[in-house]
């Protein structure tokens, strides 16, 4: 007997009119601004200005876009190059397949890009942003929901996801949520990555370092449970091999950095530790001080031509 179970959409997409208004790019939208949002607020934190984090945003979103679809076509290349199948959609990032791995890294030659023309270090910024690209991902994973996609294993557990779509070799029926599981765990992480960020005051890169490693936990044991095709080495899942090479090398990083460069840096932005209120308050201390000065000056003066004139008067 179904006691309860998480239903799945009966579709992926409304249209407005001639307007497709697909439910798993409003994920990764609304995703995107949540990161900028919370980013923005962390970076001001720090000592940067409001509007950095966007402004970065803008080279660093269209990249990790690109190689997030990268990496899915690349690691996926059956879906779309073999036999039967039309290499165009390839391009098609609104029906799904966009790979974390190629996102991060990609989004990252974006961002240095947009940091080094502000003269910004990439680490500070990284570690700013870090705990809302987890939120971002929370929000995107609700994206393969809408698109009935990337589920685990059969079960009956009460919480088990209703697959209807029998496209593309699916099988109707209950499966572990694992959409749902790496949602959860995403937002573990943002929580994580911004509770020791305050309590061990995290820099350098070490905060996005943490935000990096702590994913890679939960991915890989999620990753294990899904049925979806996938290319194995070794009986493990691709996508598990790279978490836990991923995780080595933030583990790795985080205790090197530690020892080279312990503490916080204590400038992100160039001149945004002084506000234009403060510059201003600033300029008029700085012009009343030289009135002040130039008063004195004449008050000296006035006293040294008086003194002057008494002694020349007793000698005449």
């Amino acid at each position: 007997m179904e006691i309860a179970y998480i239903p799945s959409p009966s579709r992926g997409v409304i249209h407005l009119g001639p307007i497709p208004l697909r439910g798993y790019a409003f994920c990764i939208i609304i995703g995107v601004f949540v990161a900028v949002w919370l980013g923005n607020k962390r970076w001001i934190a720090r000592g940067g200005r409001a509007g950095t984090v966007a402004d970065i945003a803008v080279w660093a979103v269209p990249f990790g876009l690109l190689g997030g679809r990268l990496y899915h076509v690349i690691t996926d290349y059956e879906l779309y190059f073999s036999e039967g199948r039309d290499w165009v959609d390839a391009f098609k990032v609104w029906e799904g397949g966009l790979g974390i791995w190629g996102a991060i890294a990609l989004g990252a030659v974006g961002a240095w890009i947009g940091c080094r023309r502000r003269g910004i270090p990439l680490p500070a910024y990284a570690d700013a942003i870090a705990p809302g690209i987890a939120l971002a991902q929370a929000i995107g994973r609700w994206g393969n929901w809408f698109n009935q996609e990337l589920y685990g294993k059969p079960t009956d557990l009460p919480w088990a996801l209703h697959i209807t779509s029998s496209t593309d070799g699916r099988v109707p029926g209950y499966y572990h949520p694992t959409f749902l599981y790496e949602s959860l765990w995403c937002i573990g992480v943002a929580l994580l990555v911004i509770w020791a960020d305050r309590r061990f005051k995290l820099g350098h890169g070490r905060a996005f370092a943490l935000y990096v490693a702590a994913y890679c936990t939960g991915r890989g044991w999620i990753e294990y449970m899904r049925i979806d095709d996938a290319h194995h080495i070794l009986g493990l899942r691709l996508n598990v091999w790279t978490a836990i090479v991923v995780f080595l090398l933030a583990v790795t990083y985080i205790v090197l950095s530690a020892r080279k460069r312990p503490g916080r840096e204590e400038v992100v932005e160039p001149g945004a530790d002084v506000s234009d209120g403060e510059v201003e308050e600033g300029e008029k201390a700085d012009g009343d001080k030289k009135a002040e000065s130039e008063v004195e000056s004449a008050e000296v003066t006035d006293e040294t031509k008086t003194e002057a004139e008494t002694e020349s008067a007793k000698k005449t």
